[in-house]
């Protein structure tokens, strides 16, 4: 293709409300083009990138049998009433809604497991046409909070959501690694640093869950790694080892109430008794689980050296989130100030859980539920009931990993792809079933794989940029190779330019002829910052020196190469590449 017949646009200065690399890169590039918050036109050059995406998405599932479909936008209040998501949703906020004319609710899909869920039910009757994976790339809507990092978290998006359905867990075991298998090479083909962790499941449920997450120093995601082990975990679920408490093994004293004059934080605490140390604490930790009609609030007990994780809490208490009490609900449902509460004499309106780094403490400091009073040598079972216990700990860089022990490191990470094993949580709930051997009737056992397909693209800009611009990889670059005439006025250039061009697309390479009459400074800028990953530059080199100014953009590097050798370094480089980090 030719750049005068292409609509190319670029600009000078960055978006005011760009936050993040790929925002702003992107969006001077021409690239995006925002409508309003979360909403975004996505131009010539980034739909080729993502027909590429979606190119190599496709290759890789119909590799594992994955089926193509389409499913609707557009879906019933009564679809999802029948999972019990409808209020789920609602109540969170997520989901977009919409009436027709005759008063029926639909929602804007977020997600499609009731769709898809419905239709498997329908179609398959028998274990004889188990095992089956269905997949769809497709436009999904989630209302944003808050929309920002350009196509990071937007309200409208491209995404690839698969489904597989067996007859039992062994067969879901299957699919889910071969849908694993699949993502791994997918993110490989795009050129990608990417790799799985174990996640949360979230809001679609289930048991097994693996994010793939995209290495980049921006990413919104901690993620811990134990390399020795090879175990990977978002922060939100992450484990980690931690030393007992100085106070195990202690004989019990009898508990005491001290006189603590606004003393509420740990840090205050450690000055007001030097001889305690933090992890001889307890803090008690006041919020509530929300829930679709209710509120339920909890006090949670951990360690004072430790932090709660608010997502390990939601998923133990069951609510659709978590809310820290104000200082009104603290000092109304406890009688004291906030910094105070503690599990001695904490009234019956709490649920209460202690995370397990409490487990076997002694003597311990904690609130005593009284203004300007702490309670020493607490002993849990004794002087409070005995709680329940649960991993919500926040696991922390440096700690001993869960497996071999050796120190956890931290790495940023943005989302760009989530497996799930939903075994038969929407086909019990929707009477989705197929006949077994026996004649019985059986829940279908399900699988769902989502990969974010314009999110693929912006982690690539964050993950692979410089101070010029986008460095495309090459499989999913909007073009692979550009000639670039500098002087558009000399018959000579581009007579050569031209030459070039049809070498390039006569061998099958994807190539742009930056053909615009334009000042070669400002040329070589724009097509720098739109990250083409080889620019092939004619002009004085060519004809002082018989050479070609090549840039190669994910190398990072310049060379002058011989004309009549320009075309095979070229191209066997671009084939080269085409396999993006596929081992050899």
């Amino acid at each position: 293709m030719r750049a005068t017949q292409l609509h190319l646009v670029t600009y000078r200065n960055d978006p005011a409300d760009a936050e993040v690399l790929s925002h702003r890169l992107m969006a001077r590039a021409g690239y995006i083009h925002k409508l309003s918050a979360g909403l975004y036109v996505y131009g010539p050059l980034l739909w080729r990138t993502l027909k590429k995406v979606q190119d190599i998405v496709r290759e890789e599932l119909d590799g594992i049998g994955g089926l193509e479909v389409q499913l609707p936008i557009l879906q019933d209040q009564a679809l999802w009433e029948k999972s019990g998501r409808w209020d789920l949703y609602q109540a969170s906020r997520t989901m977009l809604s919409t009436q027709d004319r005759k008063g029926t609710t639909y929602g804007l899909a977020p997600t499609a497991e009731e769709v898809v869920t419905d239709y498997a039910g329908a179609t398959i009757k028998s274990y004889k046409q188990l095992p089956v994976s269905l997949y769809q790339i497709h436009t999904k809507f989630r209302d944003e909070i808050r929309p920002r990092f350009g196509l990071m978290r937007v309200k409208e998006f491209l995404m690839k959501d698969g489904y597989s359905f067996d007859a039992d867990e062994a067969g879901l075991d299957a699919r889910y690694e071969a849908f694993r298998g699949a993502y791994v090479r997918i993110f490989q083909r795009c050129g990608l640093e990417a790799f799985g962790v174990d996640a949360d499941p979230g809001d679609i449920g289930g048991s097994g869950s693996m994010e793939f997450m995209v290495a980049a120093d921006a990413g919104e995601d901690a993620i811990l790694i134990e390399e020795s082990s090879g175990y990977a975990a978002n922060v939100e679920k992450a484990e980690s080892r931690i030393a007992p408490s100085p106070s195990e093994g202690d004989a019990a004293r009898p508990m005491r109430r001290e006189h603590t004059p606004d003393i509420r934080t740990v840090e205050q605490l450690e000055g007001f008794f030097p001889e305690i140390s933090a992890d001889r604490m307890v803090k008690t930790v006041l919020c509530k689980a929300v829930h679709i009609d209710s509120e339920q609030p909890w006090a949670v007990l951990i360690r004072g050296d430790q932090e709660v994780n608010e997502v390990k809490l939601r998923n133990h208490t069951g609510g659709l989130g978590i809310k820290m009490l104000t200082d009104t609900e603290i000092e109304s449902l406890t009688g004291a100030k906030p910094g105070f509460a503690g599990p001695v004499g904490l009234p019956e309106a709490f649920e209460i859980v202690a995370d397990h780094s409490v487990r076997g403490m002694v003597n311990l400091l904690c609130g005593a539920n009284t203004t300007d009073e702490h309670c020493l040598d607490v002993n849990l079972g004794r002087d409070c009931p005995m709680p329940t216990f649960a991993d919500v700990r926040t696991a922390r860089a440096g700690e001993p990993g869960p497996r071999n022990g050796d120190p956890l490191i931290e790495r940023r990470g943005i989302e760009v792809g989530h497996i799930f094993k939903l075994g038969t949580k929407y086909s019990a709930a929707m009477g989705a079933t197929f006949t077994d051997p026996n004649g019985k009737p059986q829940p279908l056992v399900m699988g769902c794989y989502g990969i974010g397909v314009s999110r693929v693209a912006a982690a690539a800009v964050e993950q692979q940029s410089d101070d010029l611009g986008i460095r495309w990889p090459v499989p999913i670059a909007p073009f692979e190779v550009v000639v670039a005439c500098l002087s558009v006025k000399d018959e000579e250039l581009v007579a050569a330019a031209e030459g070039l061009y049809a070498q390039f697309r006569e061998a099958g390479i994807d190539v742009l002829y930056d053909d615009r009459k334009m000042g070669a400074g400002a040329k070589m800028k724009d097509l720098e910052l739109m990250g083409f990953p080889f620019l092939v530059y004619v002009g004085r080199s060519w004809k002082q020196d018989g050479q070609a100014e090549v840039r190669d953009r994910p190398a990072g590097e310049k060379t002058l190469i011989a004309k009549d050798e320009v075309f095979e370094t070229i191209a066997r480089s671009v084939r080269s590449q085409r396999r993006g980090l596929l081992p050899e």
